[in-house]
């Protein structure tokens, strides 16, 4: 009895003993994240200044230097790759391997929708918080905050133990073709890992958080009619026309899909008449007819929102059976891109890692933190990680701004050490519970 009786005590201290050096790390986290805030703070804004849209190679390679500065010092091996193969700047991509706890994945992106044409180059600060700049919460900010929370990980003493593999995309905003070559990095890194963290901003509000983000996929309806004097219209040989056709399909779906919860279709561009000319990128083009002559022609672009792969697989049955019901003497063709970005389903696995963050976030004294309404936040790339690894969170950005995508994109400072501290502490705190286990 008494060596029992000294074994639980041993036992009693060395959980003791535990639980005490996780909470000095934790604090040295803490401590780290204030001490290099201000520094982190003066790096976004120097990259905000920097102009990185999507098609501009110099820039984005520019900020994914100074980025890669920063990983280099804190021992990650670092590689700028290129994108020559699918027409972008390339990925910044660091890795390190430790002998302990799960395999991270950690998501952002060096490119922003402000090309050099557009008038929002630069920052300016409307409060002693409150930034407006090109990137600034979409997503620089977030790209910031994971490596102010490495570096808090360094100066713990927990980085080196850990398995980290960051990927800063060049191409978020305007994807490279072919897509699978554009996103085959961010699939080998999810392949490899256990959990993926993105750092977008979700839906800018600091208490959600992204467990689910729906996919987005292109689609493209050509409708071909009988052209024929308006006369004629509705009569055997000469049918409908292809406008009508194609607005009959388009209210189809909106009858058999709008219901449909979390899913959305939205049509872009309607081109219809004797003649069509889309452009090329299917942004718009022109169209020739008369109000005497029925409709040869009708083209249609659009996307398609899921928020699973097997809504999205239902929703282009039953789109491509509407388009098959024809209207007589008419014809119509749906094709959909497949360059889209999937679906990142809500799985039990990122709603336990929601519980996690949340525990963290409060036991920090920033509040609790819930799941996003997926109908807020678009696509990103952590929707590439979808069925590969066990766990996935999005959203944990620079937040609480407004305008992305626009020139009032903002963001609040006041997050970055927020999210940095609530980043480094649960990494921690799942490296532990792994060796734990």
């Amino acid at each position: 009895m008494k060596f029992q009786r000294i074994a639980l005590l041993a036992s009693l201290l060395i959980g003791m003993n535990n639980i005490a050096q996780n909470a000095k790390i934790e604090r040295n986290i803490v401590k780290s994240v204030n001490k290099n805030l201000d520094a982190s703070i003066e790096l976004l804004k120097k990259t905000v200044n920097i102009n990185s849209g999507s098609l501009n190679i110099d820039g984005v390679r520019k900020v994914g230097e100074l980025y890669k500065a920063e990983l280099d010092k804190l021992g990650f091996k670092t590689e700028l790759t290129s994108g020559e193969a699918y027409g972008r700047a390339g990925h910044l991509i660091a890795k390190k391997e430790g002998k302990k706890g799960p395999k991270f994945l950690l998501i952002g992106h060096l490119d922003t929708v402000f090309e050099l044409d557009s008038p929002f180059q630069e920052f300016t600060m409307l409060n002693d918080s409150i930034m407006k700049g090109p990137g600034v919460a979409d997503m620089k900010g977030g790209d910031v905050i994971i490596i102010l929370a490495m570096k808090a990980l360094k100066e713990s003493g927990a980085l080196d133990e850990m398995s980290i593999e960051i990927i800063m995309t060049g191409d978020e905003e305007k994807s490279g073709s072919p897509i699978e070559l554009s996103k085959k990095d961010l699939v080998e890194g999810a392949k490899w890992a256990d959990i993926a963290l993105g750092f977008e901003n979700g839906d800018n509000n600091p208490k959600t958080i992204v467990v689910s983000r729906r996919g987005s996929e292109d689609w493209q309806l050509t409708v071909t009619g009988q052209p024929a004097h308006s006369s004629q219209i509705f009569t055997e040989s000469i049918g409908t026309g292809a406008i009508y056709e194609a607005a009959r399909i388009l209210n189809e779906f909106y009858l058999q899909l709008a219901k449909e919860k979390d899913l959305t279709f939205n049509p872009g561009f309607f081109l219809g008449g004797t003649n069509v000319a889309p452009n090329e990128d299917l942004t718009g083009g022109t169209a020739f007819g008369k109000n005497n002559v029925v409709a040869q022609t009708a083209v249609v672009h659009g996307d398609l929102r899921a928020v699973s792969p097997e809504q999205l697989q239902k929703s282009k049955v039953i789109m491509k059976e509407i388009v098959a019901n024809k209207y007589p003497k008419t014809s119509a063709e749906l094709i959909f891109d497949n360059e889209g970005y999937p679906p990142l389903a809500q799985t039990d696995g990122n709603m336990k890692l929601l519980e996690y963050y949340n525990t963290v976030s409060k036991d920090l004294g920033f509040g609790a933190v819930e799941a996003v309404n997926p109908r807020n936040a678009g696509a990103a790339d952590i929707s590439f990680t979808s069925g590969y690894v066990d766990m996935a969170l999005d959203g944990m950005g620079l937040t609480g701004g407004s305008g992305d995508h626009t020139i009032e994109e903002m963001g609040n400072l006041n997050t970055v050490g927020v999210q940095a501290k609530i980043t480094a502490v649960l990494m921690y705190r799942m490296m532990q519970q792994k060796k734990e286990e």
